[in-house]
């Protein structure tokens, strides 16, 4: 070939895009192959091999021989290594009075080569690239989905099926806030003066998320298109905006616990009072001494958390949460509305029903916890429960 960098050879040009090139191997033609003959069978002599001098020529070679061999072995060279590749010829796609023929891989039909007619310049850059992509795949195992005991799992590892061990809030942006640098700013002040004020929330971890709002509008005009800061509208009968938001992950205590308030007969009321916070989020301020509340050791916890300078508060009712979820684009804190838990605690005592609360739990608490679920508590099995199964090697 001389050094003569115009000198063009036939070489694999790209690879047609049914396959990705994550399943790409060296036992394929890979873009950058510099394409220096072909033969019918792997034990042929050089001088049995064709040799391939232009793309034209090539295809032209390939298509007279189609009929009578279903596979061949194609001569590339890489770099400074010659390999021996065995493929299939495949009729490119083309016009009925113009037949092309290629290359595709002898173990996936979807691999087609394109030739062209190429300098070595260029095929050394596609041959980088080639060596780039299969490296990378090589960096790990091929996988494959094994069976899970869900169900088992949970149970065992997770009792309370109704605690999710982390909670987390969402914070749109305001009007006018133009970047999410800004919502997050906001996202961790509300965090902050939240545990100022005494809720025990530990943190997990901050990302942005995409939020696509849809509202109908009656229009019987046709399709406009704006551009927003916050993204884009399509006004027809639909309008969408696109808006990034921050979500804040968090650990409701550093374990939630778990009681239960059983009333006796004639009891009014289960005997606590509570109120909402500034951040939105569900608090004991006053237990009776002797109610279901005290019997149920709130009145304890009350009392330590008063004098630990925290505050004692309520995640969970009946399992489900009462924590603020979302803060809205007018900035308003979505939260459970303290009077609709009032009604589902007089709900409760008037059928003489037993309720559970989940409390946060904070640091250096002293009262042992009963009924815990908490990132806190699950931790890694002995090594006699929890190992695999031994495998030979």
């Amino acid at each position: 070939m001389g050094n003569d960098q115009t000198q063009t050879v036939v070489c694999v040009k790209q690879v047609k895009q049914d396959q990705l090139p994550e399943e790409w191997d060296e036992s394929m033609p890979l873009p950058g192959d510099i394409i220096e003959g072909f033969a019918e069978t792997d034990d042929s002599e050089e001088e049995m091999f064709v040799q391939a001098k232009s793309k034209s020529e090539l295809s032209s070679q390939l298509g007279k021989i189609m009929q009578q061999v279903e596979l061949i072995w194609v001569k590339v060279r890489r770099g400074e290594n010659v390999v021996k590749l065995q493929t299939r010829i495949v009729q490119h796609k083309c016009s009925m009075l113009h037949r092309r023929f290629t290359i595709k891989a002898a173990k996936d039909d979807r691999h087609v080569a394109v030739l062209g007619d190429l300098t070595l310049e260029q095929c050394t850059k596609l041959q980088e690239m080639s060596r780039t992509v299969v490296n990378s795949n090589c960096r790990e195992f091929n996988k494959r989905g094994v069976k899970y005991e869900w169900k088992v799992k949970v149970d065992k590892y997770l009792p309370d099926h109704r605690c999710t061990v982390v909670s987390s809030i969402l914070f749109m942006p305001l009007q006018g806030e133009r970047s999410v640098p800004a919502t997050t700013t906001r996202c961790m002040a509300w965090f902050t003066a939240a545990i100022s004020s005494g809720v025990p929330l530990v943190f997990v971890n901050a990302q942005t998320e995409q939020i696509i709002l849809n509202s109908e509008k009656e229009k019987s005009t046709n399709v406009e298109r704006k551009e927003t800061i916050w993204g884009w509208q399509q006004n027809q009968t639909t309008s969408i905006q696109i808006l990034q938001g921050t979500r804040l992950w968090f650990l409701p205590g550093v374990v939630e616990v778990s009681l239960q308030l059983i009333p006796k007969h004639g009891e009014e009321r289960f005997g606590m009072d509570i109120k909402r916070t500034e951040e939105g989020f569900i608090c004991v301020f006053s237990i009776i001494k002797g109610s279901a509340a005290d019997r149920a050791g709130l009145r304890s916890l009350y009392q330590e958390a008063c004098e630990s300078g925290q505050l004692l508060v309520i995640s969970r009712l009946e399992g489900k949460s009462v924590m603020p979820s979302n803060v809205c684009a007018a900035g308003l804190i979505h939260c459970c509305d303290h009077n609709e838990i009032r009604d589902t605690l007089t709900s409760a005592i008037d059928l003489m029903e037993k309720i559970q609360l989940h409390i946060m739990a904070w640091p250096n608490q002293t009262r042992p916890y009963s009924q815990a679920s908490a990132a806190e508590t699950l931790r890694p099995p002995s090594v006699s429960n929890g190992c695999c199964s031994p495998q030979p090697l």
